[in-house]
């Protein structure tokens, strides 16, 4: 009904850098905020960035001034545009829209996508 589809993901070396994508598609009226988390092995998964329907932007202290955050309303799309990346930023990216109202009124929440693995190696 409501599914979030990530791409982007892939090998880069460090300093490079890497452009990730979100596509909501399905009976979609709005959607208000939509945000990347991230998950690496062990880890607890962790905010990345959140951008609100208004476009804020909120990003995690780990990568201010590195990553920002986009989206085109039009395309029911969200970008994480990844700079400088480091090692550490190895992790399965995961993109998430708390709150999703259909065309037929159906409030959708906590929806997320499958996932996109981002491998930051020399």
């Amino acid at each position: 009904q409501v599914q979030l589809v990530e791409s982007g993901g892939g090998l880069v070396q460090p300093g490079g850098s890497l452009r990730l994508s979100c596509a909501a598609s399905g009976s979609i009226s709005s959607i208000n905020a939509m945000g990347w988390y991230r998950q690496a092995p062990g880890q607890q998964r962790e905010q990345v960035a959140v951008i609100g329907s208004g476009g804020s932007t909120n990003y995690g202290d780990s990568v201010k001034g590195r990553f920002t955050i986009s989206r085109d309303n039009a395309k029911n799309t969200v970008y994480l545009q990844m700079n400088s990346l480091k090692p550490e930023d190895t992790a399965v990216y995961y993109c998430n829209a708390p709150s999703v109202v259909g065309t037929m009124g159906r409030r959708y929440f906590g929806v997320w996508g499958q996932g996109t693995l981002v491998t930051v190696s020399s």
